[in-house]
Formats: structure tokens, C-alpha cells, sequence
């Protein structure tokens, strides 16, 4: 454990970092502005949306939600098909699915009252340690230890904490949580946060512009950018797979729900193969919902997991406009495929078969113009 309360050494100060905040807070459409109440419900959905994912990101979705569902009540009613393609592009899919059954439970079990202790929270789903401490902290002024990415760089940093993450993240907590004061707690982490998005960035700090530069000991030994440290990951597997388009001449093309439970579950996909690190491309159309004349179209999609990498190829078929819909399948009008419920990677595989590029978000050439089912 870090001496950190060390003879000599200045120690950092909630005043200074809540009177830095004052001044340069940001504006985030989620946050309250100065002197206005909190709303939990606006302060639940942001940081259910921001877990893993950028503020920038984050902004117009969050801006959508609210304007379709204003309250967790409204929510609550909401189909959960809408929910999925509302939040499609978001990534990490389970949270939609534990957004809406947590909006549920809300408005049915807490008569539309979010709790207000981390305990309380804790009980809901998609609610873990980090996300209870925020919303407790930011909306109900509770003297909660909240810890995200930013924090802990800050946190780091301040103290130089030599030991590498994750291992690490319960001395964090230990020294966020004495330092976290019991006045303007939610403004406390709203401010770690800030000053790490925009001072204590990952490199090049700006440090002479921080409100905590004196106390900080990474910064008094010039080695702010090796912290946090981070212990080595373990290389992704690669996984590979099919995607097969099948359109009509009509306009149409054949989409697939994924099981509810598991990877992207719900969501809508273009009919796929099982992905696999054992995939092999001379068998793989034996994987397609249909018997066609299969065609393998140029390019490939390509995805990361938090556990795996993926590259998708794609092939094409055509079929008649009397094709019924094989089982689990549907038919969509091309027109209105950008409205379904698709995760990202199979906005990339679509982009493969309509002859698109995504440059660097996964596609790895643009295809010819005669690629199957462009519109």
C-alpha cells in the first residue's frame, strides 16, 4: 500500500480540483448545468451508454434516446426491438438489452425512482460498482469513490502508483475514496473525469494548466505518460467467418434476428457462419441459408472484440421475388436496412456487399459497382 499522506509532501486537494472545475467545466448534454438538480434518469442512461465508449460517441445517441424516451417510464414502454435499433452502432449490446429491463424494474418496482445508495443500484441490472458509485455520487450527492478510465490515470498519476492495472484498481479506489469529499461529491468526480479528458490526457499532459500539478509526483519526476501501468494483454485469437447477401430483384434482401442470449444478442444480422478460428473458406457455403448460386465478392469485413479479432468474407447470391424467407429469416427492403437494429460489424459486412468503403472501420478495399444488391 502507498504512504500516501508522506511528511513533506503536498497532498492533493478536493478544493483545488472543485474550484478548477468551476471554471472549466464541460457541457455535456447529460450533465447539469450549474445550480440545476441532476436528473438520475439522464444520469443513469449516460453513464450506462458511456461504459467503454467516448463522450463523442456517446452525445448523439444519447441525444436520440431522450428525445424518443424522456423519462425511464417512457422507456419502460417501449418495445425492445426499437430499444436494439436504437442503440445499433453503439456496441457492447448486452447494455441495451440490461438498459431496458432496468428501466423495467424502475418504473414498476420503484414506482419510476431510481434508488439512491450504491447498494440500491447495485440491485438493477447492467449496474456495477463503478456505474452505482457514479450515479449515486453524481445524483444523489452521496460520498461515493467513483473510479472510470480517466480517473484512474489521474489518480496514477498523483500518487505514482507503480503497481500495473487491473491489479492496481483496488489502491485507486482506496485513494479516490479519501479523498472524495462529503460536499459536491457528484461535482468531485465530474471533475476527476474532465480534468483527465482534457488536462491529464494519456500523452502529453497539460500540466502546467492542471490544478493538481504541484502535489503530483509523476509530474515531479517526469514520468507523467508511464502512468497508469498497465500489465501486458494477452494477444486476441483471430476468428474468421462468412456472411452471405441474398437479394431480390424487387429490392429486397434476407436478414436474420441473432438469438436473444449470447454475442450481439437480438440484434439483426446479414445470415452469417459460425465464427471460428478453424473457418474454411472452400466449405463455407454449406453455412448459407439458402442453396444459391454463391459468389465470393472482393474485400473483406473486419472487427474487433474485446476477446477476438474477426474477418468476414462475403458472397452473394440471387433469388427470385417468390423466395420464401427460410426459418428465423426475413425479407427487408433495401431502403430501410440502415433503420435495422445492426450492430457495427455488420454495417461493415453491408458496406463489403454494396460495393462501400469504411476505410479504417473495417472494410479493406472498395468493391466494383456490379457488387450484388448495391442500390
Amino acid at each position: 500500500m502507498l504512504d500516501d499522506a508522506m511528511p513533506g509532501v503536498k497532498q492533493p486537494a478536493a478544493s483545488d480540483l472543485l474550484a478548477w472545475y468551476d471554471r472549466h467545466r464541460r457541457r455535456l448534454p447529460w450533465r447539469a448545468l450549474p445550480g440545476e438538480p441532476p436528473d438520475a434518469y439522464r444520469v443513469w442512461l449516460s453513464e450506462i451508454m458511456l461504459q467503454q465508449t467516448t463522450v463523442k460517441a456517446v452525445g448523439p445517441y444519447f441525444e436520440a434516446f431522450t428525445r424518443a424516451w424522456p423519462t425511464v417510464g417512457a422507456l419502460a414502454r417501449a418495445d425492445p426491438e426499437d430499444v436494439l435499433r436504437a442503440w445499433a452502432g453503439l456496441g457492447y449490446y448486452s447494455r441495451a438489452r440490461n438498459l431496458h429491463a432496468c428501466a423495467k424494474i424502475v418504473a414498476l418496482r420503484f414506482d419510476g425512482a431510481f434508488p439512491d445508495t450504491e447498494e440500491g443500484l447495485r440491485s438493477l441490472p447492467g449496474v456495477g460498482a463503478y456505474t452505482a458509485a457514479a450515479i449515486a455520487a453524481i445524483a444523489f450527492g452521496r460520498q461515493a469513490a467513483v473510479v472510470d478510465g480517466n480517473i484512474e490515470r489521474v489518480v496514477s498519476r498523483v500518487h505514482a502508483v507503480a503497481a500495473p492495472l487491473p491489479g492496481a484498481k483496488a489502491e485507486i479506489r482506496r485513494l479516490v475514496g479519501a479523498i472524495t469529499p462529503a460536499g459536491r461529491p457528484g461535482d468531485f468526480a465530474q471533475a476527476m473525469m474532465d480534468l483527465g479528458a482534457t488536462i491529464c490526457t494519456p500523452r502529453r499532459p497539460a500540466c502546467a494548466l492542471c490544478p493538481w500539478m504541484a502535489p503530483c509526483r509523476a509530474r515531479a519526476e517526469g514520468t507523467q505518460e508511464t502512468f497508469p501501468r498497465k500489465a501486458p494483454k494477452p494477444d486476441r485469437p483471430l476468428r474468421r467467418g462468412a456472411a452471405f447477401w441474398l437479394t431480390r430483384p424487387d429490392g429486397y434482401v434476407l436478414v436474420r434476428k441473432r438469438p436473444d442470449k449470447g454475442l450481439l444478442g437480438g440484434m439483426t444480422e446479414v445470415p452469417s457462419s459460425p465464427w471460428s478460428v478453424d473457418f474454411a473458406i472452400e466449405t463455407a457455403t454449406e453455412a448459407a441459408p439458402v442453396k444459391a448460386r454463391w459468389r465470393r465478392l472482393p474485400g473483406e469485413a473486419r472487427h474487433g472484440f474485446t476477446h477476438f479479432e474477426l474477418i468476414v468474407t462475403v458472397f452473394a447470391a440471387d433469388a427470385l421475388v417468390t423466395t420464401p424467407a427460410p426459418a428465423h429469416c426475413r425479407w427487408v427492403r433495401l431502403a430501410d436496412l440502415d433503420g435495422e437494429a445492426l450492430p457495427t460489424v455488420m454495417r461493415k459486412i453491408v458496406a463489403v456487399a454494396r460495393g462501400e468503403t469504411l476505410g479504417s472501420r473495417g472494410v479493406s478495399r472498395r468493391l466494383p459497382s456490379r457488387a450484388a444488391g448495391r442500390s
